[in-house]
């Protein structure tokens, strides 16, 4: 596949907010997790000069391609590698990244790739229902259309979409379906706005259907939870963490993430150690919290810091330059020792 770097064009949001927020230095050991077309790392690249370091992963191969192009002036100061941040547990230290300094994570789909029809991600252009980050996926958006049953295909559309609608979507679809395959973005489009009876005041009646299936086709949402342990356990003490997000959905997993590792549980002593809600089965939540009334020989203490109460915005003036910054919402949180 003959990779088109040269029309690569993704603006980075929030560039300098993110730049500060990762107190970038000289000499830092940093990872891009979503490196895109490169901006970010560039930005980190010259503020860590000029020994720093950065590790940039995507799963595009295309995008990979146009951050080599415009990082090759730093030379072996960027390493880049193919894969999803999800594995950042594993990527890192196999490149050489172990106590980093910093993290950034820019979820979502970019500029480029909403652009670029083949890909299946926008309904403003009928092409083929696509929607994979990674073109070698397993399972196309199409699949996911031709093939779920009405009642969980209803579920993603509601959960990852959060379309009141979504049942009456899924019925139109399964519909449409038993005649002949839905296999373009207009057909699925057109469907949705069959389904719901007309366009909405402010967004197009399909977007958050489009949504639903983007976040389903690539895991999204398991890939940024996998993601934010990952960075969390590889910061060293005063890393910084920065997560821009485009939806509700993807910001109250950073939100919770953060407020997780930086709460102190405050059971009181009274009650019994299985009541504390730390003390979860393995993998199913927060590690277990000290308190000296259990008697128990648990690990827990907070391990970040929320650096900004709120999350940082794009101002008027970059909204007005690039409108898809206008829900771009920057959380910051640092390592604590």
């Amino acid at each position: 596949m003959e990779l088109e770097t040269r029309n690569f064009c993704h603006i980075p949001v929030l560039y300098n907010e993110v730049l500060d927020g990762l107190a970038v230095r000289p000499g830092g050991s940093y990872v891009d997790g979503t490196v895109g077309g490169g901006g970010h790392s560039a930005g980190i690249l010259e503020r860590s000069a000029p020994d720093g370091r950065l590790l940039g992963l995507d799963q595009d191969p295309e995008a990979l391609a146009a951050a080599a192009e415009r990082l090759r002036p730093f030379g072996e100061r960027v390493t880049l590698v193919r894969a999803n941040f999800r594995d950042l547990a594993q990527v890192a230290p196999a490149n050489g990244f172990v106590e980093l300094d910093g993290v950034l994570l820019d979820i979502g789909v970019s500029s480029y790739q909403l652009d670029r029809a083949e890909r299946g991600f926008s309904f403003l252009v009928d092409a083929p229902l696509d929607m994979r980050m990674d073109p070698e996926g397993p399972a196309t958006a199409a699949d996911l259309v031709n093939n779920l049953p009405e009642e969980e295909l209803a579920d993603v559309i509601f959960r990852y979409g959060e379309e009141r609608g979504s049942r009456r979507i899924a019925r139109r679809i399964v519909e449409r379906r038993r005649q002949r395959p839905i296999v373009t973005t207009g057909e699925l489009a057109q469907l949705v706005v069959e389904a719901l009876g007309g366009k909405r005041e402010k967004i197009h009646p399909a977007t958050r259907t489009f949504q639903a299936l983007r976040i389903a086709v690539n895991d999204e949402l398991r890939a940024l939870e996998d993601g934010l342990e990952a960075a969390t356990s590889l910061l060293r003490p005063g890393g910084r963490l920065a997560v821009i997000s485009f939806h509700s959905l993807e910001d109250r997993i950073v939100k919770e993430c953060i407020r997780r590792e930086s709460s102190i549980c405050m059971l009181p002593p009274r009650l019994e150690p299985m009541a504390c809600p730390h003390l979860t089965a393995s993998g199913a939540g927060p590690r277990p919290c000290i308190y000296p009334s259990t008697g128990r020989d648990c690990d827990y203490a907070p391990r970040l810091r929320p650096v900004v109460k709120k999350p940082v915005e794009a101002s008027a003036a970059e909204v007005a330059a690039n409108p898809r910054a206008r829900s771009a919402k920057l959380r910051i949180a640092e390592k604590v020792g």
